[in-house]
């Protein structure tokens, strides 16, 4: 998950109220696309949304040095997309980055690889290097313009028009891979948590943590999970229930409540496991668009 700092910071006395009302209104409808483009660009949707928290948080701080004049949104995608840039980077995908610095820039023009586009593209990109993926992905899915994808991306129309070409040509003859699966014992511990949680029984659910364990609530706050009134705050919540899903191809645990339809997927949880006990919780109670991309 991501580093997420312990402490918020207030907005410095001094900074223009109207300007951080325009970046809270604006965020309020941006949200989920920034979600949607930071998941298909990490190739997780709780990762997307560590990376969009994160990029929030360093986009508020330096609201005091944005340009008025300009509209919110692209600045917010690009602080986005650099901090996805980060991430991937740090995965390991460095020599592939600088790589595409040595591609040509000029192509003919490129339409997409089909009618299909979208969705089934948004699953395929992780084949692709970041800038062809963040390529295809703003013009492909987002829809914007050569220009917007040229300075969001740090390139040219020709760098775009190049990158959109060769990610397209590598879609058109990709075949999906398998999805991941957990280790045995991680997936038996995961079915564990998910029975003792429904059970409510919080004394045998603590036996499957370690005591430094850490917990994130994502879009609020992050510490030690000794430290927080984490389950209590369940006891308080009506209708709801744990069950085994699937995010990102891999098992994970989902939220799910009650409603006059029926039960309904709310939000997941990612746990983190070492050493047969879990070490990390991330809970996505408040961040309920993460599971609508998917």
């Amino acid at each position: 998950m991501a580093d997420l700092p312990d402490d918020h910071e207030v907005a410095p006395a001094g900074r223009s109220e109207a300007r951080y009302v325009a970046f809270l209104d604006t965020i309020s409808h941006l949200r989920p696309s920034l979600h949607r483009y930071c998941a298909r660009m990490t190739g997780s949707v709780l990762d997307g949304e560590d990376v969009a928290q994160e990029a929030l948080f360093r986009a508020y701080r330096k609201l005091d040095t944005f340009d008025d004049a300009r509209p919110l949104a692209p600045w917010l995608f690009r602080i986005a997309h650099n901090r996805c840039i980060d991430l991937l980077r740090r995965r390991g995908t460095t020599e592939t980055v600088e790589a595409e610095a040595a591609e040509p820039d000029a192509t003919p023009p490129v339409e997409p690889v089909g009618p299909a586009v979208g969705k089934a593209v948004e699953h395929l990109v992780l084949v692709l290097p970041p800038k062809e993926r963040a390529c295809v992905l703003l013009k492909d899915v987002f829809d914007h313009s050569l220009e917007e994808i040229a300075e969001l991306v740090d390139s040219t129309v020709g760098g775009v028009k190049a990158a959109l070409h060769r990610g397209r040509s590598k879609l058109a003859e990709h075949q999906p891979a398998p999805p991941r699966t957990p280790t045995t014992a991680d997936a038996a511990l995961l079915q564990l948590y998910v029975d003792r949680f429904n059970q409510r029984d919080w004394g045998a659910l603590k036996e499957l943590i370690a005591a430094d364990a850490r917990l994130l609530m994502a879009d609020r706050s992050v510490g030690r999970l000794a430290d927080a009134p984490y389950f209590s705050t369940y006891e308080r919540i009506p209708a709801w229930r744990l069950v085994l899903g699937v995010v990102d191809g891999e098992p994970t645990v989902i939220l799910e409540q009650e409603t006059a339809e029926g039960w309904v997927p709310r939000s997941p949880m990612r746990l983190r496991v070492a050493s047969g006990r879990i070490v990390d919780i991330a809970d996505y109670w408040y961040c309920p668009w993460v599971l609508s991309i998917d």
